[in-house]
């Protein structure tokens, strides 16, 4: 299937875009059928070639979203503008308010730890007395 799409064709941060007829799945920097005109963004001019975008799109190319707009905008084509459909970021999840450190430590109460309570924090593994296996001690024997 045929598309008439935007080529890039500018430097970084200044784009400027080849309007083309392609195949629709070609890689944006493959060969293009044709060359229908010019397209700069920083200074929203361009420069269509009518009659062949005309002949295009009655053999069956279809524009991109953003080419149809842009189509449009200039009076090459009658018709109304497509909503273009971008992908929203996902809500993050709300996360609630955390406090500076200061505050929240001002507001914690002050508990008065013990020794016991130290003891009782502990975890298991480390309440285990490691028991050491009882030495055999050997017969005695009585010499006299």
């Amino acid at each position: 299937m045929l598309a008439i799409k935007l080529q890039r064709v500018g430097k970084k941060h200044q784009p400027s875009y080849r309007l083309v007829v392609a195949e629709k799945k070609s890689k944006m920097a493959g060969p293009p059928i044709e060359d229908l005109g010019s397209y700069n963004a920083t200074t929203k001019q361009g420069s269509f070639n009518k009659e062949r975008i005309l002949y295009w799109t009655g053999v069956g190319a279809r524009p991109t979203v953003t080419m149809h707009n842009l189509l449009v905008k200039n009076g090459i084509i009658s018709a109304p503008a497509k909503a273009v459909k971008m992908n929203k970021p996902k809500p993050k999840e709300a996360a609630p308010e955390e406090k500076p450190k200061a505050e929240a430590v001002a507001e914690a109460p002050k508990e008065e730890v013990t020794e016991e309570a130290k003891v009782e924090k502990k975890p298991e593994a480390e309440l285990v007395v490691e028991e050491k296996p009882a030495e055999t001690e050997s017969p005695k024997v009585e010499e006299n």
